[in-house]
């Protein structure tokens, strides 16, 4: 029974992991393909030349000064409200899961149509202080809307990483140490739980970094220009162009993955290595 199982778990394995490698890496050499491909044969230049086209930078980075600015204000709403949850409150934590979920229920387009009635109270708000506030959020340099937008949107995969990391570790006793060590609540927030989350807010971190860059309905709707609206905009004039820059961004969000999960493991090794040093000492 036990080689029928791990023969059973094999050919599964043989049957799944191709078929899901299929279902991602054809449409993406199919879509370097169309990328490349000329009358004359192959040719890089939407790679060389084209990548240098006007509003390409400024959308690409309009995209991830968004990207990190979501990234910072969800792990700063998120963190200390699941850490408070799960000390202080737990019989909440499902009214928490349902409210990070709904972003995943509401429409785009109807969020962001609530969003556009609030920014029109602009025109009521003339003669009072608010409308400062208005036109900052409506800032076409750095439009704060659509942070506070892609925030809630976020929140599904912010909770998901999150909520995962904070089940894997003791936590009630790490803070208890802390606190008992005369470290202050912020102290043990930052110094003692986020390090022991590190891997979870880094795959959140992510998530969340590549939700933005690829966001176009909210950003459209509201007349901005990021990243995903230049890639759709240049797509009837030069579709090679805008397939081309697709591929940037989805390199850049596999970079950075990369990079954090290094990140994140290469630290976790080293503290596996300090404590089983100290273990060996003791």
């Amino acid at each position: 029974m036990a080689r029928m199982k791990s023969s059973m778990k094999l050919t599964s394995r043989g049957i799944v992991l191709p078929l899901a490698a299929l279902y991602f890496l054809v449409p993406i050499g199919a879509s370097i393909w169309f990328s490349i491909n000329e009358v004359d044969g192959v040719s890089f230049d939407a790679y060389t030349d084209g990548l240098g086209t006007e509003g390409l930078t400024t959308s690409l980075m309009l995209s991830v000064r968004l990207g990190l600015a979501t990234i910072i204000c969800g792990l700063l709403l998120m963190v200390p409200t699941l850490v408070a949850v799960a000390l202080y409150l737990p019989k909440l934590r499902r009214v928490v899961e349902i409210l990070c979920m709904m972003p995943l229920v509401v429409p785009p387009i109807a969020l962001v149509a609530g969003v556009t009635t609030v920014l029109s109270w602009e025109q009521d708000l003339a003669d009072t202080p608010l409308y400062m506030t208005f036109q900052a959020l409506r800032d076409e340099n750095f439009p704060l809307v659509l942070v506070l937008v892609y925030t809630v949107m976020s929140l599904p995969f912010l909770y998901r990483s999150l909520d995962a990391g904070l089940r894997a570790v003791d936590l009630r006793t790490l803070v208890e140490a802390a606190r008992s060590l005369g470290a202050s609540r912020l102290q043990t927030l930052w110094q003692v739980v986020v390090p022991n989350l590190r891997a979870a807010v880094m795959g959140g971190a992510v998530l969340s970094l590549a939700m933005v860059l690829g966001e176009y309905t909210v950003a459209s709707v509201l007349s901005y220009r990021p990243f995903s609206v230049w890639m759709v905009e240049i797509k009837d004039s030069e579709a090679q162009l805008s397939v081309a820059a697709a591929m940037l961004s989805l390199l850049i969000t596999w970079g950075l993955l990369l990079l954090l999960t290094t990140l994140a493991g290469g630290r976790s090794r080293k503290s596996s290595r300090r404590e089983n040093g100290k273990k060996t000492v003791s």
